[in-house]
């Protein structure tokens, strides 16, 4: 009797055991955005950068084009020509720089076209090679890798107070090192800018006029590229762009306009990795306990999110739905600005903006401050930037520069 009682439960205890499969997240994935060619999102102009790197829903300016080329079909001045400087982690080198250069022309009362060069120099890199270590050749060889973009737009304005543009761009990523890599060729893709401008009559707010601003943009819509022909894919800095604004018009002298924006990339969350086991629950809790044999069946699977190897129109659509966090996560990935800029006798402006995004996402967060000043047809521009964060900016305590040549100003009237 005993005994089989005995078998009883042993036939009990083999019962419960269950073999599982579970996957085990890993600690501290990085759930950061990251793009190919991510120069294209520094803000080129001084302007710009003043207000908190924004620009899509500012007034005109000359270098409109990295931000809402739209605006260009309100501007009062028949064209223009404007350069740009902008010094990179200049506390650690000084030949790194962005470089910018644009020249616009209104067309008609209707109709504008701009064009672009954008030139992203990573300095001087000094290296030997292992052939000439091994010949006694010590003389460095010198490679200046760089990135550029090419653009060209075109907007119109489909009422009197509504424009949009297209705008085509060509990008090209030269980082290889000859000598060192074995492919050396640069990488190349294009992309494609959508964006739409508002822009209000004046109108009489009590002691006050005003006028409305609102603009948005789709910016670097393209395929996915590669650095080398054996590597992985990666995205472009595909970008949406939502900004409102309103103009406080005192008198004819004195005028302040207050702008908000936000941003989010348009390229899909990184998932939660893990690794895969199988395992057998001598408990059939349904949960690993330590001592509980496991065996690895695969390392790098999904844990938590969707995969983001998709094309880059896929991309977009699943970027807004993706975070393995849920909603919380996706209104993370959204960075906002808030601009202001004072302007006196349209001669003279004063500028201050703050760039804020997510801990979790990047943990940029600047105060940033400028001036422009206007002689004849010529427009100064300068900013500062104060990083806010602990995750310090590459352009800390950076002066940048920009410089406007508005040909045929006052040809057109539009405020």
């Amino acid at each position: 009797m005993k005994s089989k009682i005995y078998l009883l439960i042993a036939f009990g205890t083999v019962f419960n055991i269950s073999a599982q499969t579970t996957i085990i997240p890993n600690a501290n994935d990085s759930r950061v955005i990251t793009t190919g060619m991510p120069f294209v999102l520094i803000a080129a102009d001084a302007r710009a950068a003043s207000m908190g790197d924004m620009g899509v829903a500012t007034s005109v300016d000359a270098f409109s084009q990295q931000w809402n080329s739209s605006k260009y079909a309100f501007s009062e001045n028949k064209s223009g020509i404007a350069v740009s400087y902008t010094p990179y982690l200049s506390k650690l080198v000084n030949d790194i720089f962005l470089g910018n250069v644009t020249y616009f022309n209104r067309l008609d009362e209707r109709s504008a076209f701009a064009a672009s060069f954008r030139y992203f120099s990573l300095g001087d890199i000094e290296f030997i090679t292992q052939a000439q270590a091994d010949s006694g050749n010590l003389m460095p060889l010198i490679e200046r890798p760089n990135e550029l973009t090419i653009d060209l737009s075109y907007a119109l304005k489909l009422s009197d107070q509504f424009a949009m543009s297209v705008a085509m761009r060509y990008l090209r990523s030269d980082l290889q090192l000859s000598g060192v890599d074995t492919d050396p060729t640069s990488a190349n893709t294009f992309g494609v800018d959508i964006s739409g401008y508002y822009q209000s009559e004046e109108e009489v707010y009590g002691d006050f006029n005003g006028r409305w601003r609102g603009g948005f943009a789709l910016q670097n819509l393209g395929p996915k590229f590669k650095y080398a022909e054996a590597g992985q894919e990666n995205f472009q800095p595909t970008t949406l762009r939502i900004g409102t604004g309103f103009d406080f018009i005192f008198d004819d002298y004195n005028k302040l306009a207050v702008t908000a924006e936000v941003a989010k990339l348009l390229v899909p969350t990184p998932p939660i990795y893990g690794n895969e086991y199988n395992y057998v629950d001598a408990n059939d809790n349904g949960v690993y306990d330590d001592g509980e044999e496991t065996t690895l069946v695969q390392e790098g699977v999904i844990y938590k999110g969707q995969d983001p190897n998709v094309n880059f129109l896929s991309g977009i659509f699943q970027s807004f739905g993706d975070a393995p966090g849920g909603f919380s996560e996706e209104l993370k990935e959204f960075t906002w600005s808030l601009g202001a800029e004072y302007t006196y006798q349209d001669s003279f402006a004063f500028r201050a903006g703050y760039f804020n995004e997510s801990e979790e996402k990047g943990a940029r967060k600047f105060l940033a401050l400028g001036a422009g000043f206007k002689y004849n047809v010529v427009n100064i521009d300068l900013s500062y930037l104060f990083s806010a964060s602990k995750v310090q900016s590459p352009l800390e305590s950076t002066l940048r520069f920009s410089l406007t040549f508005n040909i045929g100003a006052g040809e057109y009237r539009e405020y």
